[in-house]
């Protein structure tokens, strides 16, 4: 197998995982969706490091479900 094919495979691999990890992290990931939904209503404007804390708690969340996760 080429080393794209490699590369692909992973990226697969980790593409199958990610329902699971957000199924996981539906908190998080609902809390960062009405932070950047509310700052981009009507007269709002999302600018950078506006939902950082939301992001963050997200981000950390699916590195811990990674390591609950085998394959990945």
């Amino acid at each position: 197998m080429s080393a794209q094919g490699t590369v692909w495979g992973r990226v697969r691999a980790r593409l199958r995982t990610f329902p699971e990890r957000l199924a996981a992290c539906g908190a998080e990931a609902a809390a960062y969706g009405r932070c950047v939904q509310a700052s981009t209503a009507a007269g709002g404007s999302l600018t950078k490091d506006l939902c950082a804390q939301e992001f963050a708690a997200l981000r950390s969340c699916f590195a811990a479900a990674k390591k609950t996760t085998k394959g990945c």
